[in-house]
């Protein structure tokens, strides 16, 4: 699949694992940044790789839901 998706893209050399096109998105409002924290959370959920966002080590869903500190600083403002 990704040397298919490889061979589709003149960009790449052999294969292609992320997609290459992107767009910004203003987060204007609380509910939009909270919607796009939740599936940003919930990708390790979704894939099986773990029962609850905040069990997976890497993300900043262990600091949002006060269940330990994640590996990454933040700065809630």
């Amino acid at each position: 699949m990704m040397k298919r998706a490889g061979i589709k893209n003149l960009r790449n050399k052999d294969f292609q694992l992320w997609q290459q096109h992107n767009h910004s998105i203003e987060l204007s409002t609380n509910e939009m940044l909270d919607q796009r924290l939740d599936y940003t959370h919930n990708n390790p959920v979704d894939a099986g790789l773990v029962e609850e966002a905040h069990y997976w080590l890497h993300s900043s869903a262990r600091d949002y839901a006060e269940a330990g500190k994640g590996k990454i600083e933040l700065l809630f403002v």
